[in-house]
């Protein structure tokens, strides 16, 4: 069996998203050509340390980046080759340098919203106002929206963990309108024989008629129908994110800020300002769904209160 085909069904078992799969991929094949194509299962940890050093000293890559390689090449071996002890020999480490997130004023983050419409303003007004990542708002299913309990269940986030999250009362005019934009969508693919709707994992076989179903349709429905790049059935996909990043970007230019803002700066802004609301750290840990409250904490040095709370001298 070719590699490719051994490495995509230890993937795929393991439940890993698309997105992973090609990334992993391709950090595999560069590890291949980097060693002049010997096969991985000939090599071991002094070939990953040293594909790990050239990434840093000849691609100056970023600590992220070198750890989204690495961890590639641990999945190869442990997954594909069975190999449950890797010794990785010492290899040059990226330096871990530390960032403050950017973040909107709360009349920047209007100012933002008012450039914006369509899907794209209320995918935008969800991650400032729910705190969601663009990926989450785009996942978001007909039957994660709860309106009487003012709750959006976000399903499999970072990491694979469900959590709850707030729904924004000015979203939920927009949100039902959404919703029902996609169930005409369905009902249309259901009226020309197409009944296919992504499910992750097992909840394919768990709910086979899923597809038939308004609740797992996605409210951010694309309009075109497409091929699952997994099983070759053709459905009907959310919106590709390059499409609301592409406003989000035009949206920032448009409103005069000069900061290096994207479509995260929401997410980022949505923790800032529930701190500054006098809302506890802990609370905005959970709606964020942050493993640890550190990683939290970050937004605390951001807060609108000047430099760490502290007042000038000269004011």
């Amino acid at each position: 069996m070719r590699l490719q085909q051994q490495f995509q069904e230890a993937i795929r078992l393991a439940n890993y998203a698309y997105s992973t799969e090609k990334a992993y991929w391709s950090w595999i094949k560069g590890y291949i050509y980097f060693h002049n194509m010997k096969h991985p299962a000939s090599m071991s940890g002094q070939e990953i340390g040293e594909y790990l050093t050239y990434l840093v000293m000849q691609r100056h890559a970023s600590v992220s980046t070198q750890q989204q390689a690495l961890s590639a090449l641990v999945f190869l071996y442990r997954n594909v080759f069975n190999w449950e002890d890797i010794k990785i020999t010492d290899w040059c480490n990226s330096a871990r340098p530390k960032k403050l997130p950017v973040v909107f004023s709360r009349h920047e983050a209007e100012l933002v919203l008012s450039n914006l419409q369509g899907p794209s303003w209320l995918v935008a007004l969800l991650m400032y106002g729910s705190g969601l990542r663009l990926l989450e708002a785009l996942r978001l299913r007909v039957k994660d929206i709860d309106f009487q309990r003012n709750e959006i269940t976000v399903r499999e986030g970072k990491g694979g963990k469900d959590r709850m999250t707030v729904l924004p009362q000015k979203s939920i005019v927009c949100l039902k309108d959404q919703i029902e934009n996609s169930s005409r969508l369905h009902q249309e693919a259901l009226k020309n024989g197409v009944a296919h709707v992504h499910l992750p994992g097992a909840l394919a076989r768990k709910y086979p008629s899923a597809g038939t179903e308004l609740a797992w349709q996605f409210i951010f429905a694309s309009n075109q129908l497409s091929r699952d790049p997994r099983t070759g059935h053709i459905g009907r996909h959310h919106l590709h994110c390059r499409t609301v990043q592409r406003s989000v970007k035009k949206a920032i230019s448009k409103s005069g800020i000069t900061k290096h803002a994207s479509c995260h700066t929401f997410r980022h802004s949505f923790a800032t300002h529930m701190l500054e609301s006098g809302y506890d750290i802990r609370t905005v840990q959970e709606l964020l769904g942050h493993q640890n409250v550190n990683t939290t904490m970050i937004y605390t040095h951001v807060l609108n209160r000047g430099g760490r709370g502290v007042k000038s001298p000269v004011d």
